[in-house]
């Protein structure tokens, strides 16, 4: 498995036609120009349900009513999440702590601008699959012992830290060193989030998304043939997971996208 600190985009090669580039990303952390994907791409796939497009809308409303809003509320929601914005709110150099998650939102709003297919690649609430896996998740999530270790769950989170901390990469020349700490600290948010569930679950959550994407792209093939490139936008902890289901070939699963292209698949 590939480590989730690498910076360079993970490529995987379908063996159908296609390529499927895997771009990390840091949750609010805005990145600078020069660790953007700037490759050719001709259709862009958000591992989230097309609701999460009204929640950008929403933030970015609220925003621009109180600035500063959805962080505040972040940090005092509790969790690992929390965790994971108090830590990046002590750090210099780093555009962190920004609402809704700039470098998603910049790409959707890139690849809307451009006429580029947008798949999103979460199924629906009303997927019969899907909705079954979510009631399984939240009995894993509820079950006693998860309350029980929620208790300790600062303990948990300095351990991921410092694991963590073994791991972590240098970010590519020219780039605020912090980057690193913030890789780290969104590790340890990721960890304690998938502890929440069941390996097994879990495993089930990246096949099925996996299908979905080997979907995505099998629509590319059908405008753009052996050379239709799918740009996956993915937690940088995500990002192995993703990689891992991709090489067990699950079978494509058929997904529509929410924009027709015209041709320009160029990034600005």
């Amino acid at each position: 498995m590939s480590s989730q600190h690498t910076w360079a985009d993970e490529v995987w090669t379908d063996p159908d036609g296609g390529t499927v580039v895997i771009h990390g990303t840091l949750p609010t952390v805005v990145f600078p120009n020069a660790m953007r994907p700037r490759g050719v791409w001709h259709g862009l796939a958000i591992l989230d349900s097309p609701d999460v497009v009204d929640l950008w809308i929403q933030e970015e409303k609220d925003e621009a009513e109180s600035y500063g809003v959805n962080m505040a509320h972040g940090l005092i929601s509790g969790g690992a999440f929390a965790k994971y914005l108090e830590g990046i709110e002590s750090l210099e150099d780093i555009q962190g702590g920004r609402f809704p998650d700039p470098e998603p939102r910049r790409l959707q709003r890139n690849a809307v601008r451009h006429e580029r297919e947008v798949f999103f690649i979460e199924p629906l609430a009303d997927d019969e699959d899907w909705s079954d896996y979510l009631t399984e998740q939240a009995k894993a999530v509820s079950h006693w012992r998860k309350l029980l270790g929620m208790v300790r769950s600062g303990k948990r989170w300095k351990r991921s830290v410092k694991s963590n901390l073994f791991l972590a990469q240098q970010p590519p020349k020219g780039q605020p060193n912090n980057l690193s700490s913030v890789s780290v600290l969104a590790s340890a948010w990721w960890e304690l989030a998938e502890w929440l569930s069941t390996p097994e679950l879990n495993l089930r959550r990246d096949v099925r998304l996996a299908k979905r994407i080997r979907g995505a792209l099998a629509s590319l093939r059908e405008r753009h043939g052996e050379d239709a490139t799918l740009l996956v936008v993915a937690h940088m902890p995500q990002r192995p997971l993703v990689m891992e289901a991709l090489e067990r070939l699950p079978e494509p699963e058929e997904i529509s996208s929410t924009v027709t292209p015209s041709g320009k698949s160029e990034e600005e």
